[in-house]
């Protein structure tokens, strides 16, 4: 079921591993790797990463100036609780990618410097992670749709 309201917010990437990513508004994602151009990319379980605005706003009520990409996320989302879905769940983004959830949360195994600032963070817990079933385009303004068990056999 689409709604208007559940979308791509942010499209971000980094060249290495352990940094803030850049929103860099559009890029590629490739069938069975990730963002092209980002460091997490590779044939392993955690090709994307998403995180909800809605949990970044959780950050910034608690007083930090964080955005997307903050988290080192490669989706920031709108409109969906992500972390509230199955793992296995299928995401539709724009017209033709096809991700599948694969984690919920990660293990925090170094506290990062959000976490040292508010005593916090929400990637451990709210971020999830995906693996790449049909590639694309993925842009800021996209729609995010999440395709119920019925929907499991649609290809883009």
């Amino acid at each position: 079921m689409k709604n208007s309201s559940q979308k791509i917010v942010a499209v971000c990437i980094s060249k290495e591993k352990g940094e803030r990513k850049t929103d860099v508004g559009q890029a590629e994602l490739k069938e069975g790797f990730g963002l092209v151009g980002d460091a997490h990319g590779g044939d392993w379980h955690r090709q994307v990463s998403l995180l909800a605005i809605e949990s970044i706003d959780k950050m910034r009520a608690a007083g930090l100036d964080v955005g997307p990409g903050d988290f080192a996320e490669n989706l920031t989302t709108q409109g969906v609780n992500l972390y509230s879905l199955p793992v296995g769940t299928r995401l539709r983004v724009g017209g033709s990618v096809l991700l599948e959830m694969t984690q919920i949360g990660k293990e925090c195994h170094d506290r990062c410097a959000i976490y040292h600032q508010a005593g916090d963070c929400v990637m451990p817990r709210e971020g999830v992670f995906a693996t790449v079933l049909h590639g694309g385009p993925v842009k800021t303004g996209d729609s995010l749709e999440v395709l119920d068990s019925q929907s499991r056999q649609d290809k883009p």
